[in-house]
């Protein structure tokens, strides 16, 4: 395998990771919506709303084949 075939497939891997994670964000967003006690607070339609976005933005990412917000923020301790 040629090393731009292999940077390929890396890459289409790296998309299907995005998009996994991407998914699973969203699915976090919609759940801290779901389990939040009634009446919502500011706090947890904040953090549900840069959750969201954040795993739209991966999804978006994973299908245009960029780098994510996610991605670009580095290693997380």
């Amino acid at each position: 395998m040629s090393d731009s075939g292999k940077n390929q497939d890396e890459r289409q891997g790296s998309r299907i990771v995005t998009g996994c994670m991407g998914a699973l964000f969203v699915a976090l967003a919609i759940a801290i919506i779901v389990v939040v006690d009634r009446p919502i607070g500011l706090g947890a339609l904040v953090a549900a709303m840069v959750i969201g976005l954040l795993g739209i933005d991966a999804l978006i990412a994973a299908v245009r084949g960029k780098r994510s917000l996610l991605s670009r923020i580095g290693p997380l301790p």
